[in-house]
């Protein structure tokens, strides 16, 4: 859990994920069509991964840990959560506070 932590606070908008994910490809390509710059974290590029992803479906609390977005150091959720921010207009209001874009 450490670890997660530590990961989640090196940048405004971290996205934990896997390579071969379509969803948090496509989490990170809203990011970044945002204009934000996330550190996605690709566990199955990480020895670490398996770890990493059994700490983050603990704290999602289901078996699917990818994506795992944290905004300012603090989880906000999976796809849907993410969608359902930008869709009801709270996302871009939520990276602004986190320093992750300045428009």
């Amino acid at each position: 859990m450490d670890l997660v932590t530590k990961i989640a606070s090196q940048r405004a908008v971290v996205v934990f994920s896997k390579s071969s994910c379509c969803m948090s490809h496509t989490v990170t390509r809203l990011f970044i069509d945002l204009g934000v710059n996330p550190n996605v974290h690709e566990l199955d590029e990480d020895p670490r991964g398996r770890d990493i992803e059994r700490a983050l479906a603990k704290l999602l609390g289901h078996s699917s840990a990818v994506p795992a977005v944290f905004i300012a150091g603090k989880l906000v959720g999976s796809t849907d959560r993410i969608m359902s921010l930008h869709m009801s207009g709270n996302l871009v209001p939520m990276l602004r506070n986190a320093g992750a874009i300045w428009v």
